[in-house]
């Protein structure tokens, strides 16, 4: 998973509720869009400051109309903008807190007039080497769904284009629908990630019987990382969407808990999988270890032969290489002939000898 450096040390010894962003600045000024949704309407708009998006969220907030509607803001680093959006929503400040303290637990807090729900967004990075994750957070109230991110870029776009297009129900069915369908969206992209994470561990398996090195041992280390890291944000995230299903807010019937209860089973179907891959993982590391000592028990096998070889070539080429006058066979004319002869014939009866107990 990507290196993530989180700035908690700013926020030692401060008082609770204090705002201080702790992540990385991703984007050079805080994008905000806003989407608005009816049974038979749908329009958008794109606010270009925080004053627009305070007149626009005054008037859902207000507004007698039964419509829904979803704002999103990307960028967090602006903790003044962010503050004043959180403000008008009468938020808590440990609300605003968490918003802007990233790598939070995921977790669901109901309050008196609003929802707060914080997730952990996991995708793919375009060259496929590593883990992007990202905080969700989600808050609800009223007719109104406002969500936080860390940067433009996420998993809703088959949101937006149900809500542009009116496909299904999710017009229909309220705010409550279109939280429970974004928190879809992102445990279904954590199986196009466990999908993309499952082929790297094929691979990688391949690699460790071919040819084992410290680069795979690396790239596997890096592989576990991820693992673990996913298992840290999809574990809570079941008792997230168990709290979800049971949850007594108007703006979530009875008709949408049923759907809940079904994204609590991919989140458990999740949680299984990267069980498995966690296993995989520790055996591939075991299956490094012993492609290593079998290479080297191979190497070791070869070198003991060449050895085994040697010892009765040198015995006898240590004989005759002993300085005494009376040795017959230095006098005789083909004695060198003779032991060459001898030597290289003692080598090829060993070799065969190896050969047939299958030693080579």
């Amino acid at each position: 998973m990507q290196k993530r450096s989180y700035k908690r040390k700013l926020k030692a010894g401060l008082a609770p509720g204090t705002l201080v962003f702790t992540g990385e600045k991703k984007m050079a000024s805080v994008d905000f869009s806003v989407m608005y949704a009816g049974d038979d309407y749908y329009r958008e708009e794109r606010p270009a400051d925080v004053d627009s998006v305070m007149q626009l969220l005054s008037g859902s907030l207000t507004s007698g109309i039964e419509e829904m509607s979803w704002y999103n803001i990307d960028g967090l680093h602006d903790e003044e903008k962010v503050a004043e959006i959180c403000h008008r929503l009468g938020l808590h400040k440990l609300t605003i807190e968490d918003i802007l303290n990233v790598g939070q637990r995921p977790k669901l807090e109901e309050h008196d007039t609003y929802l707060h729900i914080v997730l952990r967004m996991c995708m793919t990075h375009p060259t496929g080497r590593f883990i992007e994750e990202e905080q969700l957070s989600f808050i609800m109230q009223g007719n109104v769904l406002v969500t936080f991110q860390e940067k433009t870029g996420d998993v809703f776009q088959n949101v937006r284009t149900r809500l542009q297009e009116g496909k299904g129900m999710i017009r229909k069915r309220g705010v409550g629908y279109l939280l429970y369908a974004l928190m879809d969206a992102v445990v279904d992209h954590y199986f196009i990630v466990l999908e993309a994470l499952g082929e790297r561990l094929e691979d990688l398996e391949i690699e460790l019987l071919d040819n084992p090195d410290k680069e795979s041992l690396g790239r596997l280390h890096h592989l576990r990382r991820e693992i673990i890291g996913l298992r840290r944000s999809v574990y809570p995230l079941r008792e997230v969407i168990s709290q979800f299903a049971k949850i007594e807010e108007p703006r979530v019937d009875t008709s949408t808990q049923v759907f809940i209860r079904d994204l609590y089973d991919h989140t458990v179907q999740v949680i299984e999988t990267i069980e498995v891959f966690r296993d995989m993982a520790t055996s591939l590391l075991d299956l490094y270890m012993n492609s290593v000592s079998n290479k080297m028990n191979e190497i070791m096998k070869v070198l003991t032969i060449i050895a085994t070889i040697f010892i009765p070539l040198t015995f006898v080429a240590g004989i005759y290489g002993m300085n005494f006058d009376h040795m017959p066979e230095l006098s005789w004319r083909y004695g060198y002939v003779s032991v060459m002869a001898f030597m290289f014939v003692a080598a090829m009866l060993m070799l065969v000898y190896f050969k047939r107990k299958k030693w080579l």
